[in-house]
Protein backbone atom coordinates (compact mmCIF):
# COMPACT_ATOMS: atom_id res chain seq x y z
CA UNK A 1 0.00 0.00 0.00
CA UNK A 2 1.19 3.31 -0.54
CA UNK A 3 1.07 4.49 2.92
CA UNK A 4 3.29 1.85 4.09
CA UNK A 5 5.53 2.01 1.02
CA UNK A 6 6.37 5.32 1.80
CA UNK A 7 7.01 5.06 5.85
CA UNK A 8 10.21 6.29 7.59
CA UNK A 9 10.82 8.56 4.24
CA UNK A 10 11.14 11.91 4.38
CA UNK A 11 9.74 14.37 1.98
CA UNK A 12 12.71 14.94 0.31
CA UNK A 13 13.05 11.63 -0.07
CA UNK A 14 9.64 10.79 -1.72
CA UNK A 15 10.79 13.85 -4.35
CA UNK A 16 13.83 12.55 -4.93
CA UNK A 17 12.21 9.35 -5.84
CA UNK A 18 10.01 10.21 -8.11
CA UNK A 19 6.71 12.01 -6.55
CA UNK A 20 7.18 14.92 -9.13
CA UNK A 21 6.83 12.41 -12.10
CA UNK A 22 3.20 11.14 -10.23
CA UNK A 23 0.32 12.11 -13.15
CA UNK A 24 -0.11 15.35 -11.47
CA UNK A 25 -3.74 14.59 -14.07
CA UNK A 26 -5.01 12.80 -11.27
CA UNK A 27 -6.27 13.03 -7.98
CA UNK A 28 -4.09 12.90 -4.64
CA UNK A 29 -1.69 9.49 -5.19
CA UNK A 30 -2.83 7.94 -1.51
CA UNK A 31 -6.10 9.66 -1.09
CA UNK A 32 -7.92 6.10 -0.80
CA UNK A 33 -5.79 4.80 1.33
CA UNK A 34 -7.35 4.38 4.90
CA UNK A 35 -5.58 5.48 8.08
CA UNK A 36 -7.21 3.54 11.25
CA UNK A 37 -7.33 4.71 14.31
CA UNK A 38 -5.41 4.21 17.06
CA UNK A 39 -7.72 2.88 19.26
CA UNK A 40 -10.44 0.24 17.98
CA UNK A 41 -13.98 2.07 18.29
CA UNK A 42 -15.34 -1.24 17.48
CA UNK A 43 -14.80 -2.91 21.18
CA UNK A 44 -17.50 -2.66 23.49
CA UNK A 45 -15.20 -0.50 26.08
CA UNK A 46 -14.42 1.88 23.83
CA UNK A 47 -15.26 5.07 25.47
CA UNK A 48 -15.16 8.16 22.70
CA UNK A 49 -13.45 11.23 24.11
CA UNK A 50 -14.90 14.52 24.39
CA UNK A 51 -13.66 16.99 22.18
CA UNK A 52 -12.89 20.81 22.58
CA UNK A 53 -11.92 22.65 19.73
CA UNK A 54 -10.61 26.38 20.41
CA UNK A 55 -10.18 29.05 17.62
CA UNK A 56 -8.89 32.56 17.96
CA UNK A 57 -9.70 35.00 15.40
CA UNK A 58 -6.56 36.38 13.66
CA UNK A 59 -3.54 34.80 16.02
CA UNK A 60 -0.21 35.47 14.17
CA UNK A 61 2.11 32.76 13.98
CA UNK A 62 4.68 35.07 16.11
CA UNK A 63 1.67 35.73 18.73
CA UNK A 64 1.94 32.78 21.41
CA UNK A 65 4.69 32.31 23.79
CA UNK A 66 6.19 29.51 22.49
CA UNK A 67 7.16 31.18 19.21
CA UNK A 68 7.81 34.53 21.15
CA UNK A 69 8.45 35.48 24.67
CA UNK A 70 7.57 38.78 24.07
CA UNK A 71 4.16 37.30 24.74
CA UNK A 72 2.98 35.55 27.68
CA UNK A 73 0.61 32.75 27.35
CA UNK A 74 1.65 30.42 30.18
CA UNK A 75 -1.47 28.27 30.03
CA UNK A 76 -0.97 28.10 26.13
CA UNK A 77 2.57 27.46 26.13
CA UNK A 78 2.32 24.64 28.87
CA UNK A 79 -0.57 23.33 27.25
CA UNK A 80 1.51 22.29 23.82
CA UNK A 81 4.60 21.65 25.41
CA UNK A 82 2.61 18.47 27.51
CA UNK A 83 0.95 17.56 23.88
CA UNK A 84 1.93 18.03 20.13
CA UNK A 85 3.01 21.11 18.94
CA UNK A 86 1.62 21.41 15.11
CA UNK A 87 4.55 23.31 13.61
CA UNK A 88 3.44 22.60 9.36
CA UNK A 89 -0.02 23.03 9.93
CA UNK A 90 -1.97 24.95 7.52
CA UNK A 91 -4.83 27.52 7.87
CA UNK A 92 -6.91 29.76 5.46
CA UNK A 93 -6.30 32.89 5.10
CA UNK A 94 -9.08 34.51 6.36
CA UNK A 95 -12.24 34.06 8.46
CA UNK A 96 -15.02 31.98 6.67
CA UNK A 97 -12.96 29.99 4.30
CA UNK A 98 -10.82 28.16 7.50
CA UNK A 99 -14.46 28.14 9.52
CA UNK A 100 -16.50 26.16 6.31
CA UNK A 101 -13.38 23.78 5.79
CA UNK A 102 -13.23 23.15 9.26
CA UNK A 103 -16.80 22.30 9.76
CA UNK A 104 -17.13 20.58 6.45
CA UNK A 105 -13.51 18.67 5.27
CA UNK A 106 -14.02 20.18 2.03
CA UNK A 107 -11.65 22.91 0.45
CA UNK A 108 -13.39 26.17 -1.14
CA UNK A 109 -13.23 25.34 -4.14
CA UNK A 110 -16.16 22.13 -2.98
CA UNK A 111 -18.03 24.20 -1.34
CA UNK A 112 -18.76 27.57 -3.67
CA UNK A 113 -16.71 30.08 -1.20
CA UNK A 114 -13.33 30.25 -2.50
CA UNK A 115 -14.37 33.87 -2.48
CA UNK A 116 -13.58 36.39 -0.14
CA UNK A 117 -15.69 35.97 2.97
CA UNK A 118 -19.75 35.98 3.71
CA UNK A 119 -20.43 39.65 4.20
CA UNK A 120 -22.91 40.09 6.69
CA UNK A 121 -26.00 41.40 4.11
CA UNK A 122 -25.21 38.44 1.58
CA UNK A 123 -27.78 35.95 1.22
CA UNK A 124 -25.22 33.24 1.76
CA UNK A 125 -24.43 30.85 3.79
CA UNK A 126 -22.68 26.90 3.98
CA UNK A 127 -24.33 24.56 1.41
CA UNK A 128 -27.40 22.82 2.78
CA UNK A 129 -26.40 19.80 0.70
CA UNK A 130 -23.55 19.27 3.01
CA UNK A 131 -23.12 17.55 6.31
CA UNK A 132 -20.94 19.49 8.91
CA UNK A 133 -18.64 17.75 11.09
CA UNK A 134 -21.12 18.67 14.08
CA UNK A 135 -24.03 16.62 12.52
CA UNK A 136 -21.35 13.65 12.06
CA UNK A 137 -21.07 14.10 15.62
CA UNK A 138 -24.69 14.10 16.53
CA UNK A 139 -24.76 10.84 14.48
CA UNK A 140 -22.11 9.41 16.84
CA UNK A 141 -24.04 10.14 19.98
CA UNK A 142 -22.58 13.07 21.04
CA UNK A 143 -23.72 15.91 22.27
CA UNK A 144 -22.88 19.32 20.21
CA UNK A 145 -22.44 22.82 21.34
CA UNK A 146 -20.72 25.61 20.06
CA UNK A 147 -19.88 29.08 21.56
CA UNK A 148 -18.40 32.16 19.79
CA UNK A 149 -18.31 33.93 15.94
CA UNK A 150 -19.98 32.03 13.28
CA UNK A 151 -19.23 33.64 10.26
CA UNK A 152 -20.76 31.30 8.26
CA UNK A 153 -24.04 33.20 6.73
CA UNK A 154 -27.12 33.74 8.56
CA UNK A 155 -29.70 35.25 5.62
CA UNK A 156 -32.42 31.65 6.72
CA UNK A 157 -32.96 30.22 9.83
CA UNK A 158 -31.93 26.81 8.27
CA UNK A 159 -28.35 28.81 8.30
CA UNK A 160 -27.85 28.97 11.89
CA UNK A 161 -25.67 27.21 14.07
CA UNK A 162 -28.82 25.18 15.52
CA UNK A 163 -29.74 24.04 12.13
CA UNK A 164 -25.90 22.29 11.16
CA UNK A 165 -25.31 20.14 13.66
CA UNK A 166 -25.46 22.06 17.04
CA UNK A 167 -27.27 21.48 19.77
CA UNK A 168 -26.87 24.75 21.40
CA UNK A 169 -25.64 28.25 20.20
CA UNK A 170 -24.55 31.21 21.91
CA UNK A 171 -22.66 34.27 20.28
CA UNK A 172 -21.62 36.48 16.98
CA UNK A 173 -23.15 35.57 13.56
CA UNK A 174 -21.31 38.38 11.85
CA UNK A 175 -17.59 38.93 11.01
CA UNK A 176 -16.45 41.66 13.50
CA UNK A 177 -18.30 42.52 16.41
CA UNK A 178 -17.73 44.80 19.91
CA UNK A 179 -16.17 43.03 22.77
CA UNK A 180 -18.37 44.78 24.96
CA UNK A 181 -21.51 45.96 23.28
CA UNK A 182 -22.15 43.62 20.70
CA UNK A 183 -22.53 46.06 18.17
CA UNK A 184 -21.66 45.43 14.59
CA UNK A 185 -21.30 47.85 11.80
CA UNK A 186 -21.26 46.84 8.26
CA UNK A 187 -20.39 49.92 6.96
CA UNK A 188 -20.70 53.51 8.44
CA UNK A 189 -24.16 54.04 10.05
CA UNK A 190 -25.65 50.18 9.04
CA UNK A 191 -25.14 48.62 12.09
CA UNK A 192 -26.92 46.19 14.31
CA UNK A 193 -26.84 44.38 17.53
CA UNK A 194 -25.04 40.68 17.65
CA UNK A 195 -25.16 38.43 20.32
CA UNK A 196 -27.69 35.17 20.15
CA UNK A 197 -28.80 32.45 22.41
CA UNK A 198 -30.07 29.55 20.06
CA UNK A 199 -31.82 31.54 17.27
CA UNK A 200 -32.73 33.77 19.34
CA UNK A 201 -31.72 37.73 20.19
CA UNK A 202 -29.66 37.50 23.53
CA UNK A 203 -30.69 40.76 24.46
CA UNK A 204 -29.61 42.16 27.88
CA UNK A 205 -26.40 39.64 27.83
CA UNK A 206 -24.05 42.11 26.68
CA UNK A 207 -21.98 44.34 28.33
CA UNK A 208 -19.28 41.63 29.34
CA UNK A 209 -16.39 41.34 27.48
CA UNK A 210 -16.60 39.07 24.97
CA UNK A 211 -13.45 36.47 26.18
CA UNK A 212 -15.25 36.14 29.22
CA UNK A 213 -18.54 35.88 28.49
CA UNK A 214 -17.77 32.98 26.24
CA UNK A 215 -15.34 31.07 28.57
CA UNK A 216 -18.11 31.35 31.35
CA UNK A 217 -20.82 29.86 29.02
CA UNK A 218 -18.30 27.23 28.36
CA UNK A 219 -18.04 26.52 31.90
CA UNK A 220 -21.86 26.37 32.51
CA UNK A 221 -22.06 23.75 29.58
CA UNK A 222 -19.52 21.36 31.24
CA UNK A 223 -20.63 21.47 34.79
CA UNK A 224 -24.85 20.47 33.60
CA UNK A 225 -23.49 17.53 31.67
CA UNK A 226 -22.57 14.16 33.58
CA UNK A 227 -19.49 13.31 30.99
CA UNK A 228 -20.17 9.19 32.26
CA UNK A 229 -23.58 9.69 30.12
CA UNK A 230 -22.51 11.31 26.57
CA UNK A 231 -19.71 12.55 25.02
CA UNK A 232 -19.60 16.05 23.99
CA UNK A 233 -18.09 18.00 21.52
CA UNK A 234 -17.36 21.86 22.11
CA UNK A 235 -16.31 24.33 19.14
CA UNK A 236 -15.46 28.02 21.37
CA UNK A 237 -14.90 29.97 18.78
CA UNK A 238 -12.94 33.15 20.16
CA UNK A 239 -13.97 36.35 18.67
CA UNK A 240 -10.59 37.74 20.05
CA UNK A 241 -7.94 38.87 18.49
CA UNK A 242 -9.26 39.98 15.64
CA UNK A 243 -10.68 43.90 15.59
CA UNK A 244 -11.44 46.19 17.30
CA UNK A 245 -8.42 46.36 19.65
CA UNK A 246 -10.68 45.82 22.83
CA UNK A 247 -9.61 44.49 26.62
CA UNK A 248 -9.89 45.20 30.05
CA UNK A 249 -7.05 47.30 31.26
CA UNK A 250 -5.24 44.81 33.62
CA UNK A 251 -4.23 42.78 30.33
CA UNK A 252 -2.22 45.54 28.98
CA UNK A 253 -0.23 47.11 32.09
CA UNK A 254 2.21 43.79 31.35
CA UNK A 255 3.26 45.33 28.06
CA UNK A 256 3.74 48.70 28.81
CA UNK A 257 7.26 48.46 27.36
CA UNK A 258 6.29 48.21 23.93
CA UNK A 259 5.88 51.28 22.36
CA UNK A 260 3.37 50.57 19.75
CA UNK A 261 0.14 50.95 20.90
CA UNK A 262 -1.66 48.49 18.84
CA UNK A 263 0.78 45.70 19.44
CA UNK A 264 0.31 46.42 23.41
CA UNK A 265 -3.47 46.26 22.98
CA UNK A 266 -3.33 42.94 21.14
CA UNK A 267 -0.76 41.42 23.19
CA UNK A 268 -3.44 42.14 26.39
CA UNK A 269 -6.31 40.31 24.15
CA UNK A 270 -3.98 37.52 23.52
CA UNK A 271 -3.00 37.14 27.47
CA UNK A 272 -7.13 37.33 27.86
CA UNK A 273 -7.23 34.41 25.75
CA UNK A 274 -4.59 32.42 27.56
CA UNK A 275 -6.63 33.33 30.64
CA UNK A 276 -9.76 31.88 28.85
CA UNK A 277 -8.48 28.81 28.16
CA UNK A 278 -6.71 28.26 31.79
CA UNK A 279 -9.96 28.44 33.49
CA UNK A 280 -11.69 26.24 30.38
CA UNK A 281 -9.13 23.08 31.31
CA UNK A 282 -9.63 23.83 35.45
CA UNK A 283 -13.55 23.30 34.82
CA UNK A 284 -12.32 20.17 32.40
CA UNK A 285 -10.69 18.53 35.46
CA UNK A 286 -12.80 19.52 37.85
CA UNK A 287 -15.87 18.06 36.20
CA UNK A 288 -14.31 15.11 35.46
CA UNK A 289 -13.44 15.32 31.35
CA UNK A 290 -9.95 15.61 31.30
CA UNK A 291 -8.44 12.38 31.40
CA UNK A 292 -11.03 11.43 28.48
CA UNK A 293 -10.60 14.42 26.55
CA UNK A 294 -8.87 16.13 23.55
CA UNK A 295 -8.25 19.44 23.51
CA UNK A 296 -7.22 21.17 20.04
CA UNK A 297 -5.95 24.88 19.56
CA UNK A 298 -6.23 26.33 16.35
CA UNK A 299 -5.80 29.67 14.75
CA UNK A 300 -8.15 30.36 12.09
CA UNK A 301 -5.64 32.50 9.32
CA UNK A 302 -2.48 34.33 10.19
CA UNK A 303 -2.50 38.14 11.94
CA UNK A 304 -2.76 41.55 10.79
CA UNK A 305 0.09 44.04 11.40
CA UNK A 306 -1.47 47.13 10.76
CA UNK A 307 -3.62 46.34 14.06
CA UNK A 308 -1.14 44.63 16.26
CA UNK A 309 -0.80 40.88 15.13
CA UNK A 310 2.43 39.24 14.08
CA UNK A 311 3.48 36.41 11.61
CA UNK A 312 7.46 37.03 11.95
CA UNK A 313 9.60 35.69 10.31
CA UNK A 314 7.00 34.49 8.17
CA UNK A 315 5.98 36.75 4.78
CA UNK A 316 2.53 38.15 4.34
CA UNK A 317 -0.13 38.47 6.25
CA UNK A 318 -3.95 37.58 6.87
CA UNK A 319 -5.45 38.02 3.82
CA UNK A 320 -2.62 36.88 1.45
CA UNK A 321 -1.80 33.10 0.34
CA UNK A 322 1.97 33.81 1.40
CA UNK A 323 3.16 31.59 4.87
CA UNK A 324 2.45 34.73 7.33
CA UNK A 325 -1.36 34.41 5.71
CA UNK A 326 -1.90 30.81 6.23
CA UNK A 327 0.32 29.04 8.24
CA UNK A 328 -1.33 28.53 11.93
CA UNK A 329 -0.61 28.07 15.04
CA UNK A 330 -1.80 24.92 16.25
CA UNK A 331 -1.14 22.52 18.69
CA UNK A 332 -3.12 19.04 20.65
CA UNK A 333 -3.49 18.40 24.18
CA UNK A 334 -4.63 15.12 25.35
CA UNK A 335 -3.79 12.31 27.96
CA UNK A 336 -5.07 9.62 25.30
CA UNK A 337 -2.05 11.29 23.18
CA UNK A 338 0.37 7.57 23.00
CA UNK A 339 3.28 9.97 22.74
CA UNK A 340 3.27 13.37 24.25
CA UNK A 341 5.32 16.37 24.82
CA UNK A 342 6.45 16.17 20.97
CA UNK A 343 7.06 18.70 17.54
CA UNK A 344 4.95 17.94 14.76
CA UNK A 345 6.62 18.88 11.08
CA UNK A 346 3.86 16.65 9.91
CA UNK A 347 2.18 18.43 6.98
CA UNK A 348 -1.21 19.05 8.08
CA UNK A 349 -4.30 21.05 7.29
CA UNK A 350 -7.91 22.55 8.68
CA UNK A 351 -9.96 20.10 6.82
CA UNK A 352 -8.25 17.14 8.16
CA UNK A 353 -9.75 18.12 11.59
CA UNK A 354 -13.36 16.80 9.86
CA UNK A 355 -12.21 13.04 9.32
CA UNK A 356 -10.01 12.56 12.47
CA UNK A 357 -12.09 13.98 14.61
CA UNK A 358 -15.54 11.59 13.33
CA UNK A 359 -12.95 8.94 13.50
CA UNK A 360 -12.10 9.27 17.04
CA UNK A 361 -15.69 9.93 18.34
CA UNK A 362 -16.16 5.99 16.63
CA UNK A 363 -18.29 7.23 13.28
CA UNK A 364 -18.81 5.96 10.29
CA UNK A 365 -16.17 6.32 8.19
CA UNK A 366 -17.79 4.94 5.21
CA UNK A 367 -20.04 7.80 4.68
CA UNK A 368 -17.17 10.90 4.32
CA UNK A 369 -16.80 10.49 0.34
CA UNK A 370 -15.58 13.33 -1.04
CA UNK A 371 -13.47 14.80 1.86
CA UNK A 372 -10.57 16.70 1.19
CA UNK A 373 -9.27 16.25 4.75
CA UNK A 374 -7.77 13.00 6.44
CA UNK A 375 -7.75 11.25 9.02
CA UNK A 376 -4.72 12.40 11.51
CA UNK A 377 -4.84 10.64 14.68
CA UNK A 378 -2.18 8.41 14.14
CA UNK A 379 0.06 11.25 12.62
CA UNK A 380 -0.48 13.43 15.54
CA UNK A 381 -0.18 10.88 18.35
CA UNK A 382 1.79 8.11 17.64
CA UNK A 383 4.02 10.34 14.91
CA UNK A 384 3.27 8.27 11.73
CA UNK A 385 3.67 10.01 8.11
CA UNK A 386 1.24 11.71 7.27
CA UNK A 387 -0.88 10.84 4.65
CA UNK A 388 -1.08 14.38 3.29
CA UNK A 389 1.52 15.43 0.68
CA UNK A 390 -0.36 18.58 -0.73
CA UNK A 391 -2.24 21.15 -0.14
CA UNK A 392 -4.65 23.33 -2.14
CA UNK A 393 -4.54 26.68 -0.46
CA UNK A 394 -6.97 28.17 -3.03
CA UNK A 395 -8.11 28.89 -6.31
CA UNK A 396 -10.16 32.49 -6.73
CA UNK A 397 -11.33 33.42 -9.64
CA UNK A 398 -12.84 36.74 -8.70
CA UNK A 399 -9.92 38.14 -7.22
CA UNK A 400 -8.35 41.09 -9.04
CA UNK A 401 -6.45 39.33 -12.10
CA UNK A 402 -2.86 40.07 -12.05
CA UNK A 403 -2.07 42.31 -14.98
CA UNK A 404 1.16 40.07 -16.21
CA UNK A 405 -0.76 37.20 -16.00
CA UNK A 406 -1.59 35.05 -18.85
CA UNK A 407 -1.95 31.46 -20.06
CA UNK A 408 1.50 31.95 -21.74
CA UNK A 409 2.97 32.45 -18.96
CA UNK A 410 1.50 29.44 -17.43
CA UNK A 411 3.04 27.18 -19.97
CA UNK A 412 -0.25 26.57 -21.74
CA UNK A 413 -1.47 24.88 -18.45
CA UNK A 414 -2.43 27.44 -16.27
CA UNK A 415 -3.67 31.06 -16.63
CA UNK A 416 -1.19 32.87 -14.11
CA UNK A 417 -3.42 35.82 -13.78
CA UNK A 418 -5.62 33.65 -11.67
CA UNK A 419 -5.25 33.90 -7.74
CA UNK A 420 -4.38 30.50 -6.84
CA UNK A 421 -1.83 28.60 -4.39
CA UNK A 422 -0.92 25.16 -4.20
CA UNK A 423 1.52 23.05 -1.76
CA UNK A 424 3.25 19.77 -2.90
CA UNK A 425 5.35 18.38 -0.81
CA UNK A 426 8.01 20.34 -0.26
CA UNK A 427 7.13 23.17 -2.96
CA UNK A 428 4.84 25.82 -3.39
CA UNK A 429 3.33 27.55 -5.88
CA UNK A 430 1.38 31.01 -6.39
CA UNK A 431 -0.01 32.78 -8.95
CA UNK A 432 -2.07 35.50 -9.77
CA UNK A 433 -2.10 38.65 -6.94
CA UNK A 434 -0.80 36.52 -3.69
CA UNK A 435 -1.45 39.69 -1.71
CA UNK A 436 0.93 42.18 0.46
CA UNK A 437 4.04 40.13 0.61
CA UNK A 438 6.29 42.15 2.95
CA UNK A 439 8.26 41.05 6.14
CA UNK A 440 6.63 43.18 8.56
CA UNK A 441 8.79 42.66 12.02
CA UNK A 442 7.23 43.08 15.37
CA UNK A 443 6.53 46.90 16.70
CA UNK A 444 6.28 47.53 13.16
CA UNK A 445 3.57 49.42 11.51
CA UNK A 446 1.65 50.75 14.52
CA UNK A 447 2.94 54.10 16.11
CA UNK A 448 5.85 54.31 13.39
CA UNK A 449 8.43 55.05 16.39
CA UNK A 450 11.53 55.66 14.11
CA UNK A 451 13.86 53.10 15.76
CA UNK A 452 11.22 50.24 14.81
CA UNK A 453 11.27 50.99 11.14
CA UNK A 454 12.71 48.53 9.17
CA UNK A 455 10.08 46.94 7.34
CA UNK A 456 11.43 45.04 4.42
CA UNK A 457 9.49 46.32 1.09
CA UNK A 458 9.18 43.85 -1.55
CA UNK A 459 8.14 44.91 -4.52
CA UNK A 460 8.17 42.56 -7.63
CA UNK A 461 6.71 44.25 -10.66
CA UNK A 462 5.99 41.90 -14.15
CA UNK A 463 5.44 38.71 -11.86
CA UNK A 464 2.79 36.39 -12.16
CA UNK A 465 4.33 33.27 -10.64
CA UNK A 466 6.63 32.12 -7.70
CA UNK A 467 7.83 29.13 -6.33
CA UNK A 468 9.47 27.81 -3.13
CA UNK A 469 11.29 25.11 -1.48
CA UNK A 470 9.24 26.03 1.76
CA UNK A 471 11.04 23.21 3.86
CA UNK A 472 14.35 24.90 2.94
CA UNK A 473 13.18 28.40 2.56
CA UNK A 474 9.92 29.05 4.93
CA UNK A 475 10.63 32.39 4.60
CA UNK A 476 9.73 32.61 0.92
CA UNK A 477 12.71 34.79 0.26
CA UNK A 478 14.17 32.91 -2.76
CA UNK A 479 11.70 32.41 -5.63
CA UNK A 480 12.89 29.48 -7.67
CA UNK A 481 10.47 29.69 -10.56
CA UNK A 482 12.77 30.34 -13.47
CA UNK A 483 15.57 27.87 -12.24
CA UNK A 484 12.91 24.71 -11.71
CA UNK A 485 10.35 25.34 -14.63
CA UNK A 486 10.06 21.80 -14.47
CA UNK A 487 8.13 21.72 -11.06
CA UNK A 488 6.54 25.19 -11.94
CA UNK A 489 4.57 22.94 -14.85
CA UNK A 490 4.19 19.91 -12.32
CA UNK A 491 2.61 22.25 -10.14
CA UNK A 492 0.42 24.17 -12.62
CA UNK A 493 -1.35 20.66 -13.48
CA UNK A 494 -2.54 20.22 -10.33
CA UNK A 495 -3.80 23.73 -10.03
CA UNK A 496 -5.88 22.76 -13.62
CA UNK A 497 -6.76 19.38 -11.99
CA UNK A 498 -8.24 20.90 -9.05
CA UNK A 499 -9.78 23.80 -10.90
CA UNK A 500 -11.66 20.78 -12.58
CA UNK A 501 -13.03 19.47 -9.58
CA UNK A 502 -14.49 23.37 -8.59
CA UNK A 503 -18.27 24.09 -8.07
CA UNK A 504 -19.25 27.59 -8.91
CA UNK A 505 -18.67 30.61 -7.07
CA UNK A 506 -21.29 31.54 -4.09
CA UNK A 507 -20.95 34.93 -4.18
CA UNK A 508 -24.32 36.74 -4.48
CA UNK A 509 -25.11 40.59 -4.04
CA UNK A 510 -26.07 42.08 -1.34
CA UNK A 511 -29.59 41.54 -0.11
CA UNK A 512 -31.36 45.32 1.33
CA UNK A 513 -33.54 43.15 3.58
CA UNK A 514 -30.70 42.47 5.87
CA UNK A 515 -30.26 46.19 7.68
CA UNK A 516 -30.91 45.73 11.27
CA UNK A 517 -33.37 48.73 11.36
CA UNK A 518 -35.52 46.61 9.26
CA UNK A 519 -34.93 43.49 11.84
CA UNK A 520 -35.61 45.21 15.26
CA UNK A 521 -31.88 46.20 15.36
CA UNK A 522 -30.30 43.14 15.50
CA UNK A 523 -28.30 40.99 12.44
CA UNK A 524 -30.21 38.14 12.37
CA UNK A 525 -32.19 36.02 9.57
CA UNK A 526 -34.09 38.18 7.12
CA UNK A 527 -35.24 35.32 3.73
CA UNK A 528 -38.11 33.26 4.55
CA UNK A 529 -37.24 29.29 4.99
CA UNK A 530 -39.52 28.93 1.69
CA UNK A 531 -37.35 31.20 -0.56
CA UNK A 532 -35.32 30.04 -3.49
CA UNK A 533 -31.78 29.72 -2.82
CA UNK A 534 -29.99 32.63 -4.85
CA UNK A 535 -26.66 32.29 -3.35
CA UNK A 536 -25.38 31.02 -6.24
CA UNK A 537 -25.50 34.21 -8.09
CA UNK A 538 -22.12 36.01 -8.63
CA UNK A 539 -21.62 39.19 -9.44
CA UNK A 540 -17.80 40.66 -10.67
CA UNK A 541 -16.50 42.95 -8.30
CA UNK A 542 -15.13 46.10 -9.43
CA UNK A 543 -11.56 46.73 -10.39
CA UNK A 544 -9.96 48.69 -7.65
CA UNK A 545 -8.99 52.31 -8.14
CA UNK A 546 -5.25 52.35 -8.40
CA UNK A 547 -4.23 55.43 -8.87
CA UNK A 548 -6.10 56.67 -6.09
CA UNK A 549 -4.60 54.38 -3.81
CA UNK A 550 -1.39 55.29 -5.31
CA UNK A 551 -1.87 58.53 -4.52
CA UNK A 552 -3.11 58.37 -0.82
CA UNK A 553 0.28 55.85 -0.62
CA UNK A 554 2.22 58.65 -1.45
CA UNK A 555 0.60 61.73 0.54
CA UNK A 556 1.12 59.19 3.35
CA UNK A 557 4.87 58.68 2.62
CA UNK A 558 5.22 62.36 2.20
CA UNK A 559 3.96 63.21 5.69
CA UNK A 560 6.16 60.57 7.42
CA UNK A 561 9.01 62.68 5.91
CA UNK A 562 10.16 58.78 4.53
CA UNK A 563 11.64 58.53 1.08
CA UNK A 564 12.03 54.82 -0.79
CA UNK A 565 15.38 54.62 -0.99
CA UNK A 566 16.02 50.94 -1.66
CA UNK A 567 14.69 48.15 -0.37
CA UNK A 568 13.98 49.20 2.81
CA UNK A 569 12.01 52.02 4.03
Amino acid sequence: MAVSAFAGLSVVSLLSLGYLSWDWTSPNQIENESVPNIRDTTTSNYRAPHIIFIMTDDLGFNDIGYHNSDINTPTLDKLASEGVKLENYYVQPICTPSRSQFLTGRYQIHTGLQHSIIRARQPNCLPFDLVTLPQRLQEAGYTTHMVGKWHLGFYKRDCLPTRRGFHTYFGSLTGSVDYYSYDSCDRPGRCGYDLHEGEAVAWGQGGGYSTHLYTKRVRRILASHDPSVQPLFIFLSFQAVHTPLQTPKKYIYPYQSMGNVPRRKYAGMVSAVDEAVRNVTYALRKYGYYQNSVIIFSTDNGGQPLFGGSNWPLRGRKGTYWEGGVRGVGFVHSPLLRYRRKVSKALVHITDWYPTLVGLAGGNMSQMQGLDGYDMWETISEGKESPRLEILHNIDPLYVPARHGSLQAGFGVWNTAVQAAVRVGDWKLLTGEPGYGDWTPPQVLGSFPGDWWSLERHVESHKSVWLFNITADPYERHDLGKQRPNVVKQLLARLAFYNRTAVPVRYPAEDPRADPSLNGGAWGPWAGDEEADSSNQVYPRRRKNTKKKFCKMRSFFRKLNTRIMSNRI
